[in-house]
């Protein structure tokens, strides 16, 4: 009877859930519980179909609302004693059910969350997990284009047909190149087929936007032709909106910083001392102590360490040898922090890990010590993480890290930031992963495993979007998304004299929740 009654409520709500989840439901004896628990992961996690590989995935989302449902501690453990998740395992993985408990506890008292925090998947990868891949992310990009209204009268690729003016199309950029009149040709396809546009030279407009597409981008193209070629009027992109900058009734800061690159004989200790000891307010003046005393989070965007074997004869660059070592540097640093500061910190390309995004949290097996310390968070890269004491949504931030790795194809392929040095200026480069909703959208230019949802599409507009990788701080606002690039601890090494990069190290930008100010420390 009560299994009959779930199955009912799920197909009012549009749910699907798989039989193991069904039974562990039905297994609740609760139908009230059973409602409350399906409604809040739908609502909270925005998820239809609900099967024991995304409960496993949402692990921590899951257990707090199980938690707030159910309150009572014997049906939180048989909620995962009957869907097989009792078992140990590690941070990439989920954790034991007692630590999950205290984590949560945590992170309910100081008022954070991790939203998103990536685990990667062990299975083979096949052409049919790319294809996915790539029409998830186009099919994502497509609902937000159809919603602008400057795409009218919009039409699929095979059913344009005979002279229109006036239309609109919505493909993927599958091919460009310049002509001989100095316009652009571009291809573009969608789901039903492929058609060629030009774009002016005398259009000046658009044709600076056309000059910045890149290939795998997928725009809305307002255009007259025929289904042999259409002339473009207007080029739009998914782009990032936020119609609110969010402010706090709490007056407490986050402090933003990267690259630390540890076991480097580059490595700027000493000042990255002050910065700690600051964060203590034990450094600096009264008014600069008391300062640092409102932060409450700090996030380490990559790079913590140098790493080992990361390009060739870096030996002869280390001073710390030995990766564990490195992270083992690392811990010792971070547990002189605050414990009233809550750390976020994820991986870049140096740390140990896959190169491969989404990169997984740093692991046990190099970073041990990195588990001891209790304000530490290892997040994945990207991660999506709210803060905030506040007491509804408008007061909480929501904070998008990365890395960065492919920033600097951004650069290499987009004539505008070249000529720009966008290398010093960080924030331009970021600025286009905000328009084209993606981290990464050119396939080949970073390393990526294909989930079933690409986990490099900005899903959720974040308040903030926070970058290391390019050494250098700088801050700018993108449609109210504030963009916070990081600064390094590390003084210029021979590869960056030769490619041209200028760090600016021992800089850290801080933003202030509730006046939202924003400073940049020097430590150098």
């Amino acid at each position: 009877m009560l299994k009959k009654e779930i199955l009912n409520f799920c197909v009012k709500k549009g749910l699907l859930l798989d039989k193991e989840v069904l039974g562990v439901i039905e297994k609740l004896d609760n139908l009230d519980l059973a409602e409350t628990i399906l409604k809040r992961i739908e609502n909270e996690c925005k998820e239809k179909i609900i099967t024991k590989s995304f409960l496993t995935k949402n692990i921590i989302k899951v257990k707090s609302i199980l938690e707030d449902s159910a309150g009572g501690k014997e049906d939180i453990e048989k909620f995962f004693i009957n869907l097989g998740l009792s078992i140990e395992i590690t941070k990439q993985k989920i954790a034991p059910i007692q630590e999950i408990e205290k984590e949560i506890k945590l992170k309910e008292f100081e008022n954070f969350k991790i939203l998103t925090s990536y685990q990667i998947p062990s299975k083979k990868l096949c052409v049919q997990d790319f294809i996915k891949y790539f029409r998830g992310r186009f099919d994502f990009l497509k609902k937000i284009l159809q919603e602008k209204s400057e795409l009218q009268n919009l039409v699929s690729i095979n059913k344009l047909a005979g002279s229109r003016q006036g239309i609109s199309i919505i493909g993927l950029v599958s091919n460009k190149r310049i002509t001989k009149n100095k316009n652009i040709f571009l291809e573009i396809e969608d789901m039903t087929g492929k058609i060629n546009v030009i774009v002016n030279q005398n259009k000046p407009e658009i044709f600076e936007k056309a000059k910045g597409l890149l290939l795998d981008d997928t725009i809305g193209v307002r255009a007259s032709g025929s289904r042999d070629i259409l002339f473009a009027n207007d080029i739009v992109y998914p782009d990032c909106f936020l119609s609110l900058k969010k402010k706090s009734r709490i007056d407490e800061a986050a402090a933003f910083t990267s690259d630390f690159h540890i076991g480097s004989n580059r490595f700027l200790e000493e000042n990255l001392m002050k910065f700690i000891k600051w964060l203590s307010g034990k450094h600096g003046d009264k008014r600069q102590r008391q300062e640092a005393l409102k932060i409450k989070y700090l996030f380490v965007t990559g790079d913590s360490v140098d790493g080992v074997g990361i390009f060739p004869a870096q030996e002869n660059f280390l001073n710390i040898k030995d990766i564990c070592k490195q992270y083992e540097k690392l811990a010792e640093i971070l547990s002189m922090v605050r414990k009233d500061i809550q750390i976020f910190l994820c991986p870049g390309q140096h740390d140990g890990v896959r190169v491969t995004e989404p990169q997984p949290v740093i692991g046990k097996d190099f970073a041990e010590p990195l588990y001891n310390l209790k304000n530490l968070h290892l997040v994945s890269n990207p991660a999506f993480i709210e803060i905030g004491q506040g007491r509804n949504s408008e007061e909480k931030f929501k904070i998008l890290m990365y890395h960065g790795a492919s920033m600097h194809s951004f650069v290499n392929e987009i004539e505008e930031l070249r000529l720009s040095k966008a290398n010093d200026f960080p924030t331009k480069i970021v600025k286009h992963l905000l328009k084209r909703r993606h981290l990464s959208p050119m396939h080949s230019t970073a390393n990526y495993v294909p989930f079933e949802k690409d986990p490099l599409l900005i899903r959720e507009v974040p308040d903030i979007i926070a970058t290391g990788d390019l050494h250098r701080p700088d801050v700018d606002v993108y449609n109210n998304v504030l963009m916070i690039a990081s600064s390094c601890w590390q003084s210029i090494t021979p590869f960056e004299e030769k490619v041209g990069n200028n760090p600016d190290p021992c800089k850290v930008p801080i933003f202030n929740l509730k006046t939202r100010e924003i400073k940049i420390m020097d430590f150098s």
